[in-house]
Formats: structure tokens, C-alpha cells, sequence
């Protein structure tokens, strides 16, 4: 892959130590450390600087080795918050959260780095998802600065970088993801403590969840445009603490299990997650789990179900089948916000965003080990990130 278009940056070196990861290892005890034996990249997006990043990690360390700006507007940042490789590694998207009025969402061609379209959305899109086939890409219009209004999900042809559909859903859209067979998408509404499920082949609402403590239900339809906030926390972004008698769970994220059985919705405010059955429409159950938890993820075989935690400092790892958790690991940073799960399963990249005039931080934990065992700065307000690729040797220097 040509590196043309992208700026070389200084090493910034980590020393490594690595479990093997097995299911046996996972089950019972940790390993023993061994290095890498393959070099993973990924791309992050730093919102506050307008700046694409591939850290690369491998047995001779982390660091960030391409860089690029993205954008329009050389004064005010236009805040790259959402990035995701298509399926076949040819292209990838970025959705720019600051428009005036609206965001933007980007196509790059992944070898030349050649811009090769781009599409207005709605006000703030931000967490995106690129369809199993690569023929749709998925964004909430999440409607950070706006009224306190109902927003949106746009549904993007790839192809030809063209707006199909703009679904109305409910107030602060976000954690948007498509159940593993395609026919679900997943989002929730941070400011009206809903999930909403989208028909992928319709790209119309079939029914809604409400998430708020004592009151859980699951209704047929979309979910009633209130028109005004049933939580507080706008400008926080997350990070409010819950007051006394606070039954409210202000969801920011929406993860599908492997198997599609089950989606997991991450309660920011209550810092709890909630589990529910697909098929019935009703609540399994619903777990204790660190402060603030903000973005969730599950490694491909379905057994971890993973989760930062944006006011804790930290990420945590649940069992999927019995919801315990198994650890909680604390970041080199504050604010952590994304995360992505290596393709076999090895290792967890985390961004962190940062607080003030830090820079953001991409973490990698080994999940066999259940330590963070490298750390490299990033543009500040790191949050967007996806697996860019595996190489199954050390990468030439």
C-alpha cells in the first residue's frame, strides 16, 4: 500500500509485552507474555486538530506512522469524529461532526489517499458504520450544538456517495451498528432514553426501547418526538454524574452480539448496561459496570463484551455469556471514547481524548492478559476508530 499523501512522523517507541490469546487462556489463566508475532494498524480520527492518524503496533513497538488533515475549513476545525474501512480495504469513510450547518461525510481511497467523494448530512454526524457488503454507510446525525430536537440516521449509497434516506429518530442520536445479518440497525438516543431499531431493508423505524430504570419496555414503532430532553447532560457529552432519584440512563452506545440474539445498550448516566433479547423485545437483564461507560464492543468470537469508561478512566471487560466483569483496566488518559478489537481477537486499541491542552492517547490492552501494554499520543480529542490492516509479518521500516 503507497504511502502517498500521508507525512512521516517521529517513532515514538513502547515497549511491548504480549499474552498468547487462547480460549483456554481466556477461561482459566493468563499466559505468559510472549511479543507480537503480527503488526495491526489503525486509523484514528482527532476531532479538536482535524487530523487522520494509522498507529501501528507490532513487536518492535507503538507508534503513529501516517498522518493527514481532513476538511474544508482552514480556521475552525471540522472535527473528524467517525471513521470506518470498507469491507474490502480499497476505501475508507470519515464523518466531519462541524458544518455550517451540517456535517460532512468523506470517501478516501485507502492506497492513494485521493478524496474520491463526499455528501452533506444532517447537523453533527458523527459514529458511522460501513455495511458487510460495502454498499452502505450509516451515520447519526447526532445534533451535538443544535435545539433540543429530534434528530436523525443518514443512510449513505457508497458507490456514488449519495444521501438514499434521512430516518427520523429521536433527540442525540449515537452509537449507531447493524446487527451481524444486516437487518437491524441499532442506535440510541442519548436525550430520550430509547433504543431505536431501524429496518436495514426498509430504512424506516419498526419499534423502539424504552431504557430508563423501574420503566424498560419495548414498543412497536418509532418512539414519540418529545421535542425536549428527558436528560440534562448536553453540552457534557457524558460526562455528568447522576443525582439522587436520577432513574435515567442517557444511552451513547448500541452493540449487537456476535450471534444477533441480544443487543447491549451502554447507560452513560447510570453506568449500567442493559441487555436485550431481539427476538422478544424485552429486557434480560441489567449490570453494574464502570463510571460512565460510553462506547461498547465485542471481540469476534462473541465471548467479551467491552466497554470504555468515560468518566472512570478506564475500560471494562465483561464475559458476554454471564455479564460479570472480568476486569477494569485504567487508561494512560482521560476521557476514553473509542475502541476497536484487533481481528483475532488478540487486542483492544482504545482512543483517549484527553482533557485541556493534552494530547489524545490510543491504548492497546492484550486481552489474554488483561494489561495495557502500550501507549502513544495522538491528536487531541481522539475518539473515532477503526482496524486499518494486519500484517502477518513485521512491517518493513
Amino acid at each position: 500500500m503507497s504511502h502517498a499523501g500521508w507525512s512521516a512522523v517521529h517513532t515514538l517507541a513502547a515497549a511491548v509485552l504480549a499474552g498468547a490469546f487462547t480460549a483456554d487462556a481466556m477461561a482459566a489463566q493468563a499466559v505468559a507474555p510472549s511479543p507480537p508475532t503480527r503488526t495491526y494498524e489503525v486509523i484514528v480520527g482527532a476531532e479538536s486538530v482535524d487530523k487522520l492518524q494509522v498507529v501501528r503496533f507490532g513487536p518492535d513497538g507503538a507508534r503513529v506512522s501516517r498522518e493527514r488533515v481532513i476538511g474544508r475549513n482552514a480556521v475552525d476545525p471540522d472535527g473528524p469524529h467517525g471513521v470506518g474501512v470498507s469491507p474490502d480495504g480499497r476505501t475508507y469513510f470519515v464523518s466531519t461532526a462541524h458544518g455550517v450547518p451540517n456535517g460532512t461525510l468523506w470517501k478516501l481511497d485507502t492506497e492513494s489517499d485521493r478524496v474520491l467523494g463526499q455528501v452533506d448530512l444532517g447537523a453533527f454526524p458523527a459514529t458511522l458504520q460501513v455495511s458487510a457488503d460495502g454498499e452502505f454507510a450509516w451515520v447519526v446525525n447526532f445534533n451535538l450544538h443544535g435545539e433540543m430536537v429530534p434528530s436523525s440516521v443518514s443512510v449513505v449509497g457508497t458507490r456514488d456517495m449519495v444521501e438514499l434516506t434521512r430516518v427520523p429518530t429521536c433527540t442525540m442520536p449515537h452509537g449507531s451498528r447493524l446487527s451481524p445479518d444486516g437487518t437491524h440497525h441499532w442506535s440510541v438516543c442519548m436525550m430520550d432514553d430509547v433504543l431505536v431499531d431501524i429496518d436495514a431493508g426498509r430504512f424506516e423505524v419498526a419499534r423502539h426501547f424504552s431504557l430508563g430504570k423501574g420503566s424498560e419496555m419495548g414498543m412497536s414503532g418509532p418512539p414519540p418526538q418529545r421535542g425536549a430532553a428527558m436528560s440534562a447532560d448536553h453540552a457534557g457529552h457524558g460526562m455528568e454524574p447522576p443525582k439522587p432519584g436520577d432513574v435515567s440512563c442517557s444511552p451513547t452506545w448500541a452493540q449487537p452480539s456476535r450471534d444477533g440474539r441480544t443487543v447491549w445498550v451502554a447507560c452513560n448516566r447510570a453506568s449500567e448496561l442493559v441487555e436485550i433479547d431481539v427476538s422478544s423485545w424485552t429486557m434480560r437483564r441489567r449490570l453494574p459496570t464502570g463510571a460512565g461507560t460510553y462506547n461498547l464492543a465485542t471481540t469476534h468470537d462473541g465471548r467479551l463484551l467491552l466497554g470504555t469508561n468515560k468518566r472512570g478512566q478506564s475500560v471494562s471487560i465483561h464475559d458476554a455469556a454471564t455479564g460479570a466483569e472480568l476486569a477494569r483496566i485504567p487508561t494512560s488518559r482521560r476521557i476514553p471514547s473509542g475502541l476497536v478489537v484487533s481481528p483475532d481477537d488478540r487486542y483492544l486499541f482504545v482512543t483517549c481524548e484527553g482533557v485541556g491542552s493534552e494530547p489524545g492517547a490510543v491504548d492497546i490492552i492484550d486481552l489474554a492478559t488483561r494489561t495495557r501494554v502500550a501507549s502513544v499520543d495522538v491528536g487531541q480529542m481522539a475518539g473515532g476508530i477503526d482496524v486499518w490492516r494486519v500484517l502477518p509479518v513485521p512491517a518493513a521500516r
